[in-house]
């Protein structure tokens, strides 16, 4: 009765907002992020939820009651689509086979060839995160440079008419010369790209090429796009082509290298994000041994005579991804310490047990533990193929092999495949009652419809659609775990965290309860999957679960993220804006409070105070949270911030082993002291079979206080108090939509969310080891 009335008193307050009161970041992140312009204004969360449904049920064919339940899950943000098809899902843009990539949260491509650089700029433009292979297996086959680049830029952005723009890519080739004539278009700017790269190895010329590059037709900065959304921003496309020449001239006379070929990926990615974020979504895998790779973002940062700090510019695009090192044989006790002693102080080095990651991907072919570990012997071993060979001898030599090199990761390192596409659907588990199981069924069964839909899309790039027929890739999240938990099993399961949730017996009966509610999930995603795909006639994924990161779509409903345990129990959440954003105007109006970023300085190198000084460029809109249990009797006894690193290693691998099929983004937090302990226990989890492929390392919270401006800053519950009752007392007006139309005029320069969005992307960079 009581679990009742609190839900009717959070449906009242929802009347004034589309969102819950205990979500107050949701708002600014929503029109931010996910309200597309219609020509009534921006779109609200119920008009978001009529497109993205219909676009389901066009696409997938659905039946009326699947796309009631569709709708009504998300409605009730319970259930989410993906990002990417929140912003561009039921558009007209998305039903055009060449832009089907954006409706992907993410994607991974082994690097083999030229076409494999364009096609990583064309998902980024797209929105998608974008995973590139780098092992040599892949990199030697692209030709040796043979030509020196000479570059002239010429022609004006924006100079040429809008009706008379070329919008592709035209190339002209002399004796000794190409000009390149970039067009007005998605497909322009990569194919002028992409063309730079082939001349470096075009046989045509002998030894030298002068290039000119004509940038006359580009529209200018600021001017709408309009089918994706958004507006123009080439600031940073004239520096791409100078930039992509040095590196290739630098490697005159050879191949690349891995970090080269990262370098140029990477350069790309500048281009598109124009420098208004730190990372663009990108995930860079190098071999275990590539020392090159392993050591590519050591001393990034570098201080002058003076102590000012510096990055160094011939590499500063590497901070557009994160990268990891992949171990086809099981690291030793050493490596592993010595991993996560680099991501302690670097956050950077994080290692793949890659045997595990192509042993989920063929969990058809070794459905039982007891194949499990006899394959994984065969694959430490360096004997994968044959093991696959001599047990399925008709299978092609096409097919074994890309069975056997299903090692590649998205951005944030939750979905395991070979030049696939993903699209991940979440369950937001702290809006759904722990006793409702009915709630529960259809909260999956509808992430489940969501994400199968897609596997309808025929990619037009040949390697794409190669990898969809012989492995769909789909997948189902949540978010909000660790608030369900404590719903479901009191404060007594926080007081287990605090003491690292050792097997006493309480222990192992909450570890019990835990199995069964992430095993359940699981079984009602398979089981929903594969009747969709049976009944469409689509081959069934494989494997269907993992765990996104979900640090955005997470604020929506003021979830923890994931399966993570939140910051503390009150804080502020501070979230980027451009200064004079119409959404961070409407901050302002509903009593948020706004202060500089963390980028805006004085001459004498202090942070601005005064947001609207004529020197800030950015603002952040410090919004006070607190978590839905933050008031239950004895919760604030429990300092999360004391949670040990073991403690989170455990319940990690608690989601691996019971609810992920796929892998689980995961990003653990420690102290120094903590480095050997974690890097052992990390070992023993590989060494033993126990499902372990990788996970992100970040220094804990309270060693990095130096840093100013954090997008997280635990409060006590009297500060966290003061700041509403002072949000409430600067508000002008309460609903939100209305504050924003004051001031929404022009198209946003945000065009959706990114491809991934973990909390570790939101932290400082540490400038040195």
């Amino acid at each position: 009765m009581v679990r009742e009335l609190e839900r009717s008193s959070a449906r009242e307050k929802r009347n004034l907002s589309d969102f819950p009161e205990t979500a107050p970041a949701a708002n600014p992140v929503f029109f931010r992020t996910y309200s597309r312009r219609t020509e009534r204004g921006r779109e609200t969360w119920e008009e978001v939820c009529d497109r993205t449904v219909k676009g389901l049920q066009k696409l997938g064919n659905l039946t009326p009651e699947e796309t009631q339940l569709l709708h009504r899950m998300q409605n009730q943000l319970k259930t989410l689509a993906s990002g990417r098809w929140l912003w561009v899902g039921g558009s007209t843009w998305i039903e055009q086979p060449e832009n089907f990539s954006g409706a992907y949260n993410c994607s991974s491509t082994n690097i083999l060839d030229w076409r494999s650089f364009g096609l990583l700029m064309d998902l980024a433009m797209m929105g998608c995160g974008t995973g590139a292979v780098l092992e040599p297996q892949y990199i030697n086959q692209l030709p040796p440079i043979r030509n020196r680049l000479t570059l002239t830029m010429q022609g004006e952005i924006g100079s040429t008419p809008a009706q008379l723009r070329r919008q592709e890519t035209e190339v002209k080739i002399a004796e000794k010369t190409a000009t390149i004539y970039v067009g007005d278009s998605r497909q322009g700017w990569v194919n002028s790209y992409q063309t730079l790269l082939e001349l470096s190895t075009d046989e045509r010329f002998s030894g030298e090429v002068q290039v000119f590059i004509d940038l006359s037709d580009v529209r200018p900065v600021g001017e709408p796009l309009k089918g994706f959304g958004g507006v123009a921003n080439p600031v940073k496309l004239p520096d791409l082509y100078q930039r992509c020449a040095a590196i290739l001239n630098k490697a005159l006379g050879r191949q690349l290298n891995s970090v080269e070929c990262c370098i140029l990926i990477d350069e790309a990615a500048v281009t598109i994000v124009a420098g208004n974020i730190r990372r663009s979504a990108g995930m860079r895998q190098f071999s275990f041994d590539d020392e090159l790779g392993a050591n590519a973002k050591n001393n990034l940062w570098q201080q002058d005579d003076n102590g000012n700090w510096r990055i160094d510019p011939e590499r500063d695009a590497l901070r557009m991804a994160n990268h990891t090192r992949v171990f086809h044989s099981k690291p030793t006790l050493e490596e592993c310490i010595d991993a996560v002693r680099k991501q302690y102080y670097s956050g950077e080095g994080a290692i793949q047990w890659a045997g595990e990651a192509v042993a989920r991907a063929n969990v058809d072919l070794i459905p039982t533990p007891s194949l499990k570990i006899e394959f994984l012997t065969a694959y430490a071993q360096g004997k994968a193929k044959q093991w696959l060979q001599e047990r399925y001898p008709d299978m092609t030599t096409e097919e074994i092999e890309h069975r056997s090199v299903r090692v590649g990761l998205n951005p944030c390192g939750e979905i395991i495949g070979s030049n696939f596409h993903c699209n991940l659907a979440e369950v937001h588990l702290n809006q759904i009652d722990p006793y409702n199981f009915k709630e529960q069924e259809e909260a999956f069964r509808a992430a489940a419809l969501s994400v199968a839909v897609l596997l309808n899309h025929k990619f037009l790039e040949p390697r794409y659609q190669y990898s969809r027929e012989l492995d769909p890739i789909v997948g189902v999240s949540f978010t909000g775990l660790f608030d369900f938990f404590v719903h479901a099993f009191g404060v007594e399961w926080l007081r287990w965290w605090v003491e690292g949730r050792p097997q006493t017996p309480q222990g192992i009966a909450f570890k019990q309860r835990e199995e069964e509610y992430l095993s359940g999930w699981r079984e009602i995603v398979n089981r929903v999957v594969w009747d969709y795909c049976d009944r469409h006639s689509l081959k069934r994924p494989n494997r269907c679960t993992t765990v996104q990161p979900s640090g955005t779509k997470s604020l929506l409903t003021g979830a923890s993220p994931g399966w993570h345990p939140p910051k503390a129990q009150r804080f502020i959440r501070r979230i980027t804006f451009g200064k004079n954003d119409p959404v961070a105007l409407a901050c302002i109006d509903y009593g948020y409070n706004v202060i500089p970023s963390q980028s805006d300085k004085d001459e004498n190198g202090n942070l601005l105070n005064n947001p609207f000084d004529e020197r800030c460029t950015e603002w952040l809109v410090e919004i006070p949270v607190a978590v839905s249990w933050a008031d239950l009797p004895g919760a604030d006894e429990i300092d999360i911030n004391k949670f040990s690193a073991a403690a989170q290693m455990d319940f990690y691998m608690q989601v691996q082993k019971f609810y992920v099929r796929h892998n689980t983004s995961a990003t653990i937090e420690l102290r120094e002291n903590e480095v050997e302990s974690l890097g052992t226990r990390i070992y023993e989890a590989i060494r033993d079979d126990e499902g372990y492929i990788s996970a992100a390392l970040l220094a804990r919270f309270d060693a990095l206080e130096t840093f100013p401006r954090l997008p997280f800053e635990p409060v006590s519950k009297e500060i966290y108090t003061k700041m509403v009752e002072e949000t409430l007392a600067r508000r002008q007006i309460d609903v939100f939509h209305a504050a924003l139309s004051r001031y929404d005029l022009g198209e946003m320069m945000d065009s959706g969310p990114a491809g991934c969005d973990s909390d570790k992307c939101l932290m400082p960079e540490t400038k040195a080891m």
